[in-house]
């Protein structure tokens, strides 16, 4: 993260949201929510650490990100499912 300017503190903080996040989106709890931040987090990783076009690797994992993004915003669309903690809690708050 220092290689482009960012304070190195925030690296626990990545950490936690990625391994946080992470769980929310397994276990189906505040899918929508956690599925547009990662995807505003997965453009942000793009462009920030993989927009060296001209390097092939650098490339690939920036569209790479672009994908993931859009993967992340077709899960924010359509929801966590059935078997899932935001509809364990929907069926609670509706009886």
């Amino acid at each position: 993260m220092s290689s482009v300017g960012l304070p190195e503190f925030l690296l626990p903080f990545v950490i936690a949201f990625e391994i946080v996040g992470g769980l929310f989106i397994l276990l189906g709890f505040l899918t929508q929510l956690t599925a547009v931040a990662f995807a505003g987090f997965s453009l942000v990783s793009a462009l920030l650490f993989h927009f060296q076009l001209d390097d092939q690797m650098q490339f690939l994992m920036f569209y790479k990100n672009i994908a993931m993004a859009g993967g992340f915003l077709a899960l924010a669309s359509i929801g966590a499912g059935k078997i899932s903690l935001d509809q364990l809690v929907l069926k609670r708050s509706q009886a």
